[in-house]
């Protein structure tokens, strides 16, 4: 296996892939199957594509060597009959069948040369023959292998190896091409002729690039032909260049049209334009489309009622025609007209095909303008358009059935999007039909229309003053207000801010409810949501004492446990109870070590050994693992080294080793000389410190049980800083013995499994005197951030309306009539004071504690206290 060039080197893989399989086939044979593979000359020199059959039928005994038409060569041939049946056939691997080799292809190979040569020219320069030997010298280094890519017999008439042998002749033997067995070609390839190549010829075309003299020419004699010259215009072709209207326009013309299957195109577009294009889409940019959604949408009476309502945009006082809307100025009497309409028997869940498509239709017409007014700009050109507030109360007024639930929300969205923009009297028909839709027991209907009439002339200099409010409603909006929803009660209490805004509308409301019990729900509403909030302030900081070289003396007890404790234990021991760990602190060594000696130096040369100055220093690091030895060169020349502790410093009050537990010193004054002085003997519990003030202080002795004889003595208390019995005072011994303990630790029992850790978690360092801190603790509502000022916290959400209301309710109930009414009744006799006397005087401690502890409402609180006290 060898290659003449590197051109073929797919070919060659293929081939390196096609002698393996054949090793592994024999191999494969042999061991699975127990059979002689096929020799060499059928198995390793053969294709192994599938024409042969697989690889278990190629075995000694169904092949056979046959004598080929070309002399001297032997080429083995397959039997002529059928495969057994117990040979696999199948193509897959495993069966013994090898993969088949892809199909030979010849590469476009370029003619390099000036020119090609003809056929007839090149048989006259060089046979095949030498053709096929030019090409098998180009690879001398393997003289010995015949060249697989060129047939074994070469036919000189043949054209197709003619060919080859050209190509051969000019660039060495194809590495990539195989020809066919010539005994298995087609006879067709033979008379193939190929057509002499026809020369074209070519002239080089002028360019602005190539020929820049050339476009300038062209420019003169178009400059000097003149402007008014006309270049030839190309024939228009149909359907080019016509794109019609935009989407917009067809949707806005298919919609007047009328035409059922054009006006569900356009609403369908309509309400995805709408939705996805919402802040783009306006009602101004599309003149008509406001109208022609109008007029769809008015369509749903008729679905209803017997009635086709139109819109007439002109003014004709003699037209009676219940069913003309007046277009200019809004129909005054729509509600009545719609008392007198007769309703259709239509049932709720079961319509006709016709009947519910029409009804999909107006509902996407409403839908489109719900979403239209989304926009600011599309809310105030629509408030102007008087037809669309008698739509919605058609719309709202429709029959209680629920495949009307969807458009009615529609209607009230719509609504409230509209009211801000409109001024609404109370005998205007949408205001009286936003006020009978709180009669619902729809949840979404009383928000929605909550919200619509509490935003009315919002962005107008116009007040709503919300006149003539059944008392039905109030009564419902204060039952609203107990229930646990948030946002329902929000909407509630935003209704009743705009309406106890105006004078006559608190004078209803003290008719219509029971005042005095509003009044305190409302004061509950002001922690509606609060959380105490409890904060340390820091009045003090905390304070570290300087390290001193002062060593504390060990205590009486632990001083005689030392004193028989063995080394290095003892210096462990006395360590730990004299002695913390602080990195910024050091102490001198020879400070530390004269400290140790005055404990344990009278043991000197006794029967217990003692440490010298090198181990006992040694240990220190053992005991602390960050004091580590220093020395600190001196500065001046008059100045020393100092050999230094690193690491620890001593303790103000000793404790125990073994429990961690703190002495605590006796502070009780003895006098000497001129000047007093404490005591200072270190104590383990405050009982063991109260047994040694009443001996050792005293002079009472106590009983075998550790109590004291109640009698009278003259005594007086020495402890530091006590004033109580400052001077000698007779008092009873009982007495006196309880207000020393005063003095001293609580004595706390505790369990012996917690001793050691409750200790631990109680021990504190001694040198740090702890921050002075305050606590605060008060009460937080919602709140948001001022935009000018984001420090600043304001109060927001249910507390605001709940306070605002009540502001409300203080500032005007005093100009009622009921008023005047309540203050001639008290000068007639009983209590006095007018209705806020009567409605915060239960609640004033309350509004107090919220005005100190809830700071977002201190200031409303303070000034509805002024409302109320100012009476």
């Amino acid at each position: 296996m060898h290659h003449v060039d590197n051109k073929g080197l797919g070919q060659l893989s293929f081939q390196l892939k096609q002698d393996f399989y054949r090793y592994l086939s024999a191999y494969w044979i042999q061991d699975q199957y127990g059979k002689d593979p096929p020799p060499k000359e059928i198995l390793e020199q053969q294709s192994c594509a599938s024409k042969l059959g697989p690889v278990l039928t190629r075995t000694v005994e169904n092949f056979k060597l046959s004598s080929s038409s070309r002399s001297g060569v032997e080429t083995p041939t397959r039997e002529e009959s059928r495969q057994g049946e117990g040979t696999p056939v199948s193509g897959n691997r495993a069966s013994g069948r090898l993969r088949e080799a892809p199909p030979q292809r010849v590469p476009f190979q370029p003619e390099t040369g000036p020119s090609r040569q003809p056929r007839q020219t090149s048989s006259h320069h060089g046979t095949p023959t030498a053709a096929i030997n030019t090409a098998h010298n180009a690879n001398p280094a393997h003289p010995q292998h015949p060249n697989h890519h060129l047939p074994h017999q070469h036919n000189p008439n043949n054209p197709l190896h003619l060919i080859q042998a050209q190509q051969a002749a000019l660039r060495g033997a194809s590495s990539t091409f195989t020809p066919t067995n010539p005994e298995t070609a087609s006879r067709l390839a033979e008379m193939y002729e190929p057509r002499p190549p026809i020369s074209v010829p070519l002239r080089p075309v002028s360019t602005p690039g190539n020929n820049p003299e050339f476009a300038k020419r062209q420019r003169q004699l178009r400059i000097a032909s003149g402007p008014n010259t006309q270049l030839p215009i190309r024939p228009a072709i149909p359907g080019i260049g016509l794109e019609g209207p935009n989407i917009y326009m067809r949707c806005l013309q298919a919609l007047r049209s009328g035409i059922p299957a054009e006006q569900s195109f356009a609403l369908n577009h309509l309400v995805k334009i709408s939705f996805e294009r919402g802040d783009k889409y306006k009602f101004e940019s599309f003149l008509g489309l406001a109208e022609g959604l109008i007029e769809k949408a008015l369509e749903i009476s008729n679905l209803f009622y017997d009635i086709d309502w139109q819109i007439a945009y002109f003014n004709d006082p003699e037209n009676s025609d219940i069913a003309v809307l007046d277009g200019l100025n809004g129909t005054s009497d729509i509600l009545e007209r719609i008392a007198k309409l007769s309703p259709k028997p239509v049932l709720d869940h079961v319509q006709s095909a016709d009947f519910s498509d029409r009804l999909l239709r107006i509902t996407e017409a409403v839908l489109t303008i719900r979403n239209m007014v989304m926009l600011m700009e599309n809310a105030i050109y629509m408030a102007d358009v008087y037809p669309l507030k008698d739509l919605l109360c058609i719309i709202l007024h429709l029959p209680d059935l629920e495949m009307l639930v969807e458009i009615k929300h529609f209607a009230l969205d719509i609504a409230e999007q509209l009211t801000p923009w409109l001024v609404l009297d109370s005998s205007d028909p949408l205001y009286r039909t936003l006020l009978s839709q709180l009669d619902s027991s729809d949840r979404g209907t009383i928000l929605t229309s909550l919200r619509a009439i509490s935003r009315i002339s919002m962005n107008l200099d116009a007040t709503n003053k919300m006149q003539n409010v059944p008392t039905i409603v109030l009564q419902n909006i204060m039952n609203w207000l107990l229930l646990n929803d948030e946002e329902l009660m929000d909407a509630c209490l935003d209704f009743l801010y705009q309406y106890t805004a105006v004078v006559a509308n608190v004078e209803s409301l003290l008719k219509a409810v029971n005042m005095e019990h509003v009044v305190p729900h409302l004061v509950r509403l002001l922690a509606h949501g609060a959380k105490r909030v409890k904060e340390d302030r820091i009045l003090e900081p905390e304070r570290k004492a300087p390290a001193l070289e002062e060593v504390a003396p060990l205590p009486p007890d632990l001083q005689e446990k030392l004193t028989h404790t063995d080394e290095p234990q003892r210096c462990y021991h006395w360590l730990q109870s004299l002695f913390e760990e602080d990195a910024e602190s050091h102490i001198t060594q020879i400070a530390i070590w004269q400290a140790y000696q005055s404990s344990f130096g009278g043991l000197a040369g006794g029967s217990r050994n003692m440490l010298n100055a090198a181990d006992f220093i040694r240990n220190v690091s053992h005991v602390f693992v960050n004091a580590r030895a220093q020395i600190i060169r001196r500065q001046r020349p008059d100045q020393t080294d100092l050999f230094i502790i690193e690491g620890i410093r001593a303790r103000t009050l000793p404790i125990h080793p073994e429990t961690k537990e703190e002495y605590t010193t006796c502070r009780w004054m003895i006098p000497k000389g001129p000047y007093s002085k404490k005591c200072g003997q270190f104590f383990l519990g405050g009982e063991k410190m109260w047994h040694h003030v009443l001996s050792a202080h005293l002079g009472v002795t106590l009983d075998e049980g550790g109590k004291v004889q109640d009698k009278e003595i003259n005594a007086s208390c020495d402890w530091e800083n006590c004033t109580k019995y400052a001077k000698p005072t007779q008092v009873e011994l009982s007495k006196f013995a309880r207000h020393l303990k005063t003095h001293f630790p609580s004595a706390h029992k505790r369990k012996p499994s917690e001793g050691l850790d409750a200790t631990t978690k109680r021990q504190r360092r001694a040198y740090i005197t702890p921050a002075k801190t305050i606590s605060l603790t008060w009460e937080q509502t919602i709140v948001t951030r001022d935009e000018r000022n984001p420090k600043i916290e304001q109060a927001a959400g249910i507390p605001l309306s709940a306070v605002l209301v009540l502001r409300n309710i203080a500032r005007n109930v005093v100009k009622t009539e009921s008023e005047e009414q309540l203050l001639k009744k008290h000068e007639m006799g009983g209590e006095g004071g007018g209705w806020n006397e009567k409605l915060f005087r239960p609640v004033m401690p309350r509004l107090f504690e919220v005005m100190t502890e809830n700071k977002a409402l201190a200031d409303y609180i303070t000034s509805l206290l002024q409302l109320v006290q100012d009476e």
